[in-house]
């Protein structure tokens, strides 16, 4: 049975009593999120992008310094993912 509510009648923000409404937008749209993802990422991401760069230093071939930059790529994205979508706050 569709439900006779439209988007005007629900409110802005659901109350944390309110049954979970998967239409209404989510709480951390103001960025803070994404804020404090990228800066735990940050350092992560340049730590692996420095040690590209030292292993193009080095002199090794650049195949094998650039075969490592997918994982850490990879790790920065999943990483900022979880950081950026609260995937972790139930769990504290």
């Amino acid at each position: 049975m569709a439900s006779s509510t439209t988007a005007d009648d629900r409110g802005d923000a659901a109350a944390p009593d309110e049954e979970f409404d998967p239409d209404a937008p989510l709480q951390g749209d103001d960025g803070k999120n994404r804020k404090r993802a990228a800066l735990a990422v940050a350092p992560f991401l340049a730590i692996g992008l420095a040690d590209v760069v030292l292993l193009l230093g080095w002199g090794i071939e650049p195949l094998w310094a650039f075969a490592i930059l997918p994982p850490i790529l990879f790790c920065s994205v999943l990483a900022y993912i979880v950081f950026s979508t609260d995937f972790l706050d139930d769990r504290t």
